[in-house]
């Protein structure tokens, strides 16, 4: 029996509480799981995993086993890391997850630029709105919006992500400056959820002075994407995050509206399961990625 590949199945096994997604994770077939687990079982001999019909949990030995093999499985991974990243840098796969519209901007830039330092690296970017389970998902790192609530996770606060009102020329030159923020309870307003309190509520931000007002939204989605096109389209003003727009304000094609004032700015974290037996592959890409989503404009610390 291959030991190692025994205890990283049953580590799998543990994390994702079913050998069919343990299977997947790892490439091989669920009969192959299940005898790698028969054996490691019997190696010990003492069950190592209570099973019903819904789920499968580690036994107080399991558990035991598991906690005491994770830092002999990242020893194994670090030596055979060290060798392989002198020789021709990082190899492995990377499942990284963000927002859409900061993995399409940015993520899959700063992805692309690692594996040009690691030629053997190969990364699975998903990018979606929907919340995550890191360790059921297999995801080894993500950009999430807020503090995660889960304790198993490690987070690393980038900064904080500003939002501000944007508005086409076009939009402008048809409607008029907007002068004061009164004015944009009857203004056409594209907005994401995420700009607006649970009531519907608008706050704006200057200096020390808060202003809450109710819009009337045209459109409201929860894709920044969606909401960029419209704003550059003269739908409408928008609430968009400045590292969204950046570019856009730079060559002309949309301008702020009501300047002095910023809609309240959004934490964003770099989040992944505990440190404890993080692979040295996504060490290193956090080392290279966080520098340089701190440097991205619109996210301050």
């Amino acid at each position: 029996m291959d030991l190692t590949l025994a205890l990283r199945t049953f580590a799998r096994i543990v994390e994702r509480g079913s050998l069919t997604a343990a299977a997947r994770d790892l490439g091989i077939t669920q009969p192959a799981v299940s005898k790698l687990l028969g054996k490691l079982e019997a190696h010990t001999g003492s069950r190592l995993l209570e099973r019903n019909a819904r789920t499968m949990r580690p036994t107080a030995d399991g558990l035991r086993l598991y906690e005491a093999s994770g830092a002999a499985l990242q020893a194994i991974d670090e030596a055979i890391d060290s060798v392989q990243r002198d020789r021709v840098g990082h190899v492995g796969r990377l499942r990284l997850h963000a927002p859409s519209c900061l993995g399409e901007r940015h993520l899959a830039r700063i992805a692309m630029a690692f594996q040009v330092k690691h030629a053997g690296v190969s990364v699975d970017l998903m990018l979606h709105n929907s919340p995550v389970d890191l360790i059921h998902e297999d995801i080894d790192l993500a950009i999430q919006v807020g503090r995660p609530s889960d304790r198993n996770l490690i987070a690393k606060r980038i900064g904080l992500s500003r939002r501000i009102l944007v508005a086409a020329p076009s939009f402008i030159a048809r409607h008029g400056a907007v002068e004061d923020v009164k004015s944009l309870s009857e203004t056409a307003m594209i907005v994401t959820d995420a700009s607006l309190s649970d009531a519907g509520m608008l706050t704006l931000i200057s200096g020390k002075a808060r202003s809450s007002l109710t819009v009337k939204p045209k459109v409201r989605t929860n894709s920044a994407a969606v909401l960029v096109d419209a704003v550059k389209a003269g739908h409408g003003i928008g609430t968009a995050q400045l590292l969204l727009v950046a570019e856009e304000l730079d060559n002309g094609s949309l301008v702020r509206v009501l300047p002095r004032y910023e809609i309240e700015a959004t934490e964003l974290y770099l989040s992944y399961p505990s440190a404890r037996f993080l692979r040295p592959l996504v060490r290193s890409f956090i080392d290279f990625s966080l520098p340089l989503l701190r440097k991205v404009e619109g996210i301050t610390r």
